[in-house]
Protein backbone atom coordinates (compact mmCIF):
# COMPACT_ATOMS: atom_id res chain seq x y z
CA UNK A 1 0.00 0.00 0.00
CA UNK A 2 3.10 1.98 -0.20
CA UNK A 3 2.65 5.41 -2.37
CA UNK A 4 -0.93 5.55 -1.95
CA UNK A 5 -2.08 9.29 -1.60
CA UNK A 6 -5.00 9.75 0.44
CA UNK A 7 -7.09 12.89 0.73
CA UNK A 8 -8.16 13.32 4.79
CA UNK A 9 -10.65 15.80 5.28
CA UNK A 10 -11.36 15.76 9.25
CA UNK A 11 -11.96 18.78 11.73
CA UNK A 12 -11.62 17.12 15.04
CA UNK A 13 -7.94 17.42 16.01
CA UNK A 14 -7.42 14.77 18.09
CA UNK A 15 -8.82 12.56 15.71
CA UNK A 16 -7.30 13.89 12.47
CA UNK A 17 -3.63 13.59 13.74
CA UNK A 18 -4.35 9.70 15.06
CA UNK A 19 -6.20 8.58 12.25
CA UNK A 20 -3.19 10.48 9.35
CA UNK A 21 -0.29 9.41 12.16
CA UNK A 22 -1.77 5.24 11.98
CA UNK A 23 -1.80 5.59 8.06
CA UNK A 24 1.54 7.35 7.56
CA UNK A 25 3.22 4.93 9.76
CA UNK A 26 1.62 2.15 7.26
CA UNK A 27 2.91 3.59 4.57
CA UNK A 28 0.49 5.73 3.63
CA UNK A 29 0.52 9.06 1.71
CA UNK A 30 -1.51 11.53 3.92
CA UNK A 31 -2.80 15.13 3.02
CA UNK A 32 -4.95 15.99 5.97
CA UNK A 33 -7.19 18.92 5.72
CA UNK A 34 -8.88 20.23 8.71
CA UNK A 35 -12.22 21.77 7.00
CA UNK A 36 -13.96 21.31 3.76
CA UNK A 37 -12.64 24.26 1.93
CA UNK A 38 -8.89 23.30 2.41
CA UNK A 39 -9.87 19.89 1.28
CA UNK A 40 -11.24 20.95 -2.08
CA UNK A 41 -8.08 22.92 -2.70
CA UNK A 42 -6.28 20.44 -1.73
CA UNK A 43 -7.75 17.82 -3.98
CA UNK A 44 -7.56 20.48 -6.88
CA UNK A 45 -3.57 20.81 -6.41
CA UNK A 46 -2.89 17.03 -6.63
CA UNK A 47 -4.28 13.72 -7.60
CA UNK A 48 -5.12 10.92 -4.54
CA UNK A 49 -6.07 8.05 -4.72
CA UNK A 50 -9.00 7.85 -1.79
CA UNK A 51 -10.84 10.26 0.19
CA UNK A 52 -11.92 10.24 3.34
CA UNK A 53 -14.21 12.68 4.34
CA UNK A 54 -15.86 13.98 7.67
CA UNK A 55 -19.35 14.91 6.94
CA UNK A 56 -19.62 17.51 8.97
CA UNK A 57 -16.74 20.74 8.84
CA UNK A 58 -16.82 24.22 8.80
CA UNK A 59 -16.71 25.88 5.69
CA UNK A 60 -17.76 22.62 3.67
CA UNK A 61 -19.26 19.68 4.24
CA UNK A 62 -18.40 16.52 3.26
CA UNK A 63 -21.23 15.68 1.26
CA UNK A 64 -21.08 19.10 -0.87
CA UNK A 65 -17.21 18.09 -0.84
CA UNK A 66 -17.82 14.60 -2.25
CA UNK A 67 -19.98 15.93 -4.94
CA UNK A 68 -17.50 18.46 -6.05
CA UNK A 69 -14.95 15.68 -6.52
CA UNK A 70 -16.91 13.42 -8.07
CA UNK A 71 -17.72 16.50 -10.83
CA UNK A 72 -14.10 15.71 -11.83
CA UNK A 73 -13.24 12.41 -11.03
CA UNK A 74 -16.28 9.46 -11.24
CA UNK A 75 -13.96 6.79 -9.75
CA UNK A 76 -12.03 7.63 -6.90
CA UNK A 77 -13.46 5.82 -4.06
CA UNK A 78 -14.81 8.22 -1.27
CA UNK A 79 -15.41 6.81 2.19
CA UNK A 80 -17.30 9.20 4.76
CA UNK A 81 -16.60 9.64 8.54
CA UNK A 82 -19.56 10.61 10.81
CA UNK A 83 -21.69 10.38 13.82
CA UNK A 84 -25.21 10.50 11.42
CA UNK A 85 -26.88 6.74 10.78
CA UNK A 86 -30.09 7.83 9.98
CA UNK A 87 -31.22 6.08 6.73
CA UNK A 88 -32.14 9.88 4.90
CA UNK A 89 -27.89 10.64 5.69
CA UNK A 90 -26.78 7.64 4.59
CA UNK A 91 -28.88 8.01 1.33
CA UNK A 92 -27.59 11.47 0.87
CA UNK A 93 -24.31 10.32 1.26
CA UNK A 94 -24.12 7.59 -1.47
CA UNK A 95 -26.19 9.96 -3.38
CA UNK A 96 -22.89 12.05 -2.99
CA UNK A 97 -20.99 9.41 -4.39
CA UNK A 98 -19.74 7.64 -1.77
CA UNK A 99 -18.14 3.96 -2.11
CA UNK A 100 -18.36 3.63 1.99
CA UNK A 101 -19.87 5.35 5.17
CA UNK A 102 -18.19 5.05 8.42
CA UNK A 103 -19.73 5.75 11.83
CA UNK A 104 -18.12 7.09 14.51
CA UNK A 105 -16.49 5.90 17.09
CA UNK A 106 -14.60 3.62 14.68
CA UNK A 107 -11.14 1.97 15.12
CA UNK A 108 -8.56 2.50 12.85
CA UNK A 109 -8.24 -1.25 11.85
CA UNK A 110 -11.40 -0.98 10.79
CA UNK A 111 -10.52 1.79 8.47
CA UNK A 112 -8.11 0.54 6.97
CA UNK A 113 -9.64 -2.19 6.30
CA UNK A 114 -12.19 -0.51 4.98
CA UNK A 115 -9.73 0.92 2.04
CA UNK A 116 -7.92 -1.81 1.48
CA UNK A 117 -11.49 -2.94 0.75
CA UNK A 118 -11.97 -0.21 -2.15
CA UNK A 119 -8.33 -0.05 -3.07
CA UNK A 120 -6.79 -3.36 -3.50
CA UNK A 121 -9.47 -5.16 -5.51
CA UNK A 122 -11.03 -4.04 -8.31
CA UNK A 123 -14.47 -5.37 -9.88
CA UNK A 124 -12.96 -7.96 -12.67
CA UNK A 125 -10.28 -9.39 -10.17
CA UNK A 126 -10.77 -13.26 -10.42
CA UNK A 127 -13.39 -13.67 -6.72
CA UNK A 128 -16.00 -11.97 -8.85
CA UNK A 129 -15.64 -14.75 -11.46
CA UNK A 130 -17.19 -12.32 -13.87
CA UNK A 131 -16.34 -11.73 -17.82
CA UNK A 132 -14.78 -8.28 -18.47
CA UNK A 133 -18.42 -7.29 -21.16
CA UNK A 134 -21.47 -8.51 -18.57
CA UNK A 135 -24.91 -8.28 -20.33
CA UNK A 136 -28.10 -6.89 -18.52
CA UNK A 137 -31.08 -6.71 -20.76
CA UNK A 138 -30.37 -3.64 -23.08
CA UNK A 139 -27.12 -2.86 -20.89
CA UNK A 140 -23.39 -3.51 -20.84
CA UNK A 141 -20.95 -3.24 -17.93
CA UNK A 142 -17.11 -2.96 -18.60
CA UNK A 143 -15.81 -4.50 -15.81
CA UNK A 144 -12.68 -2.72 -16.33
CA UNK A 145 -13.58 0.85 -16.79
CA UNK A 146 -16.97 0.39 -14.17
CA UNK A 147 -19.34 2.04 -17.50
CA UNK A 148 -22.69 0.93 -17.90
CA UNK A 149 -23.76 1.83 -21.11
CA UNK A 150 -26.94 1.69 -22.68
CA UNK A 151 -30.46 2.75 -23.53
CA UNK A 152 -29.41 6.21 -21.74
CA UNK A 153 -26.10 7.92 -21.84
CA UNK A 154 -22.73 5.52 -20.53
CA UNK A 155 -22.83 5.98 -17.00
CA UNK A 156 -19.02 5.50 -15.05
CA UNK A 157 -20.13 3.58 -11.74
CA UNK A 158 -18.10 3.84 -8.58
CA UNK A 159 -16.23 0.93 -7.10
CA UNK A 160 -19.35 -0.70 -4.88
CA UNK A 161 -22.30 0.22 -7.51
CA UNK A 162 -20.02 -2.22 -10.11
CA UNK A 163 -19.15 -5.06 -7.38
CA UNK A 164 -23.15 -5.05 -6.74
CA UNK A 165 -23.95 -5.35 -10.09
CA UNK A 166 -21.71 -7.81 -11.26
CA UNK A 167 -22.91 -9.98 -7.83
CA UNK A 168 -26.05 -9.67 -8.89
CA UNK A 169 -25.25 -10.74 -12.51
CA UNK A 170 -23.24 -13.63 -11.11
CA UNK A 171 -26.38 -15.13 -9.09
CA UNK A 172 -28.51 -14.38 -11.46
CA UNK A 173 -29.86 -17.78 -11.76
CA UNK A 174 -30.53 -17.74 -8.13
CA UNK A 175 -30.73 -15.57 -4.99
CA UNK A 176 -27.84 -13.62 -4.42
CA UNK A 177 -27.96 -13.90 -0.75
CA UNK A 178 -27.85 -10.62 1.46
CA UNK A 179 -25.25 -11.55 4.03
CA UNK A 180 -22.62 -13.14 1.62
CA UNK A 181 -22.73 -10.17 -0.11
CA UNK A 182 -22.24 -7.59 3.29
CA UNK A 183 -19.69 -9.80 3.89
CA UNK A 184 -17.34 -10.05 0.54
CA UNK A 185 -18.50 -5.64 -0.18
CA UNK A 186 -19.02 -4.30 3.45
CA UNK A 187 -17.07 -6.36 5.73
CA UNK A 188 -19.73 -7.17 7.71
CA UNK A 189 -23.28 -8.12 7.79
CA UNK A 190 -24.96 -4.96 10.37
CA UNK A 191 -27.93 -3.40 9.89
CA UNK A 192 -26.45 -0.24 9.16
CA UNK A 193 -24.03 -1.69 6.55
CA UNK A 194 -27.67 -3.26 4.90
CA UNK A 195 -29.01 -0.04 4.41
CA UNK A 196 -26.48 1.12 2.58
CA UNK A 197 -26.89 -2.23 0.61
CA UNK A 198 -30.41 -1.47 -0.03
CA UNK A 199 -29.23 2.06 -1.37
CA UNK A 200 -26.89 0.94 -3.79
CA UNK A 201 -29.78 -1.84 -5.07
CA UNK A 202 -32.24 1.36 -4.92
CA UNK A 203 -29.38 3.26 -7.36
CA UNK A 204 -28.93 0.15 -9.66
CA UNK A 205 -32.85 0.02 -10.63
CA UNK A 206 -32.33 3.73 -11.42
CA UNK A 207 -29.21 3.32 -13.34
CA UNK A 208 -31.35 0.43 -15.47
CA UNK A 209 -34.67 2.00 -15.70
CA UNK A 210 -34.48 2.17 -19.39
CA UNK A 211 -35.14 -1.51 -19.96
CA UNK A 212 -37.89 -2.77 -18.53
CA UNK A 213 -37.25 -6.27 -18.73
CA UNK A 214 -35.10 -5.49 -16.25
CA UNK A 215 -35.98 -6.50 -12.48
CA UNK A 216 -34.06 -6.65 -8.89
CA UNK A 217 -36.56 -8.33 -7.33
CA UNK A 218 -36.27 -8.22 -3.04
CA UNK A 219 -36.57 -11.86 -2.06
CA UNK A 220 -37.51 -11.11 1.57
CA UNK A 221 -35.00 -12.61 4.60
CA UNK A 222 -32.91 -13.57 1.70
CA UNK A 223 -31.78 -11.06 -0.71
CA UNK A 224 -32.11 -10.16 -4.43
CA UNK A 225 -32.48 -11.80 -7.51
CA UNK A 226 -31.63 -10.09 -11.06
CA UNK A 227 -34.13 -10.70 -13.80
CA UNK A 228 -33.17 -9.61 -17.26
Amino acid sequence: MNNIKVLFAEDEKTLGMIVRDSLQSRGYDVEWCEDGNSAWKAWNNRDFDICILDVMMPGMDGFELAKRIRVKDTSVPVIFLTAKSQVQDVLEGFNSGADDYMRKPFSVEELMARMKAVLGRRPNDEVFEVPEQIKVGLYTLDSRSQILSGPRKPRKLTYKESALLQSLWKYRDSVMERKDVLIDLWGDDTVFNARSMDVFITKLRKYMSGDDSIEIINVRGVGYKLIC
